[in-house]
């Protein structure tokens, strides 16, 4: 039996006053099962501007040592109880909290008979998701990022954890494009990306979606409070300045939140026909 693909994404909410053009179709069928598909929402629609792709790249390929270095190996959000404050302490167990949600909301199996037993992790930072769930499933996972120090450092970090080796519980990264995927047709069970549907600019209409703003929101003010450490304000120093300028928007993000302005929000889908 086939799992179900799961995509998880942060959009921008538009004012009342803007319109957005229909959905279009994200190509990602490289990456589908026969009984599994994906499908994303978004307000963002148009093609791709050029250089986009390099840029994204070059964000991560300075930006990714600062955060693991202040926030650990998991470059998403955590998951709260509505209304509860996030400490720095809490970062960890919310991160792992927000897979198993999501996990739970795409109805994931842990039966050994259905559970997935290869992985594609669109968009893998480096590799955090991948070692969980390969680790959790005892599967082969696979990442692909634009940014080729994150693919350089999963890997050695999954090499460390021993899953760069093994039949089972196996983890490798690669530097491939979400849109232009390297496998074949038929190769995955579960299609995993955790926040980088925003760097796709072309995406399909969705199926099943929750709003998780809420508990995501106070995963922000925990940021800021971290980056204001000695650790986390030299960190940035050494990461040059397209980091810091990053960095600078992190109030901007509160603000979003409260203004409903920002939604955060979890897609999954079956392919028609899958049981």
């Amino acid at each position: 039996m086939s799992q179900p693909a799961l995509l998880h994404s942060r959009s921008a909410l538009l004012p009342s006053t803007s319109r957005a053009s229909p959905p279009s179709p994200l190509h990602l069928r490289r990456t589908r099962r026969r009984r599994c598909g994906v499908v994303m929402a978004s307000s963002t629609t148009a093609p791709a501007p050029a250089g986009l792709k390099e840029g994204i790249a070059g964000l991560y390929d300075e930006s990714s040592g600062v955060w693991e270095s202040i926030w650990g190996d998991h470059m998403h959000h955590g998951f709260y109880d509505s209304g509860e404050a996030a400490s720095m302490a809490d970062h960890r167990r919310a991160q792992i909290r927000m897979i198993e949600e999501a996990l739970a909301f795409a109805a994931v199996s842990d039966d050994p008979a259905k559970k997935p037993k290869t992985i594609v992790d669109v968009g893998c930072g480096i590799g955090g998701s991948s070692r969980y769930l390969a680790k959790k499933y005892g599967a082969q996972s696979r990442g692909i990022t634009l940014s080729p120090v994150q693919a350089e450092r999963g890997n050695a970090l999954a090499a460390a954890e021993g899953l760069s080796d093994k039949v089972a519980a196996n983890v490798s990264l690669q530097v491939a494009d979400a849109l232009e995927q390297p496998f074949p047709d038929g190769q995955f069970d579960l299609v995993w990306s955790m926040e980088s549907g925003e760097h796709m600019p072309d995406k399909r209409k969705d199926i099943k979606t929750a709003d998780w703003s809420e508990n995501v929101a106070p995963f922000w003010p925990a940021v800021i409070k971290s980056a204001l450490t000695w650790k986390g304000l030299t960190s940035l120093l050494k990461a040059g300045w397209k980091t810091i300028r990053g960095a600078m928007v992190m109030p901007l993000m509160i603000e979003g939140y409260k203004k409903g302005l920002i939604k955060f929000t979890i897609i999954t889908c079956r392919k028609p026909g899958a049981v």
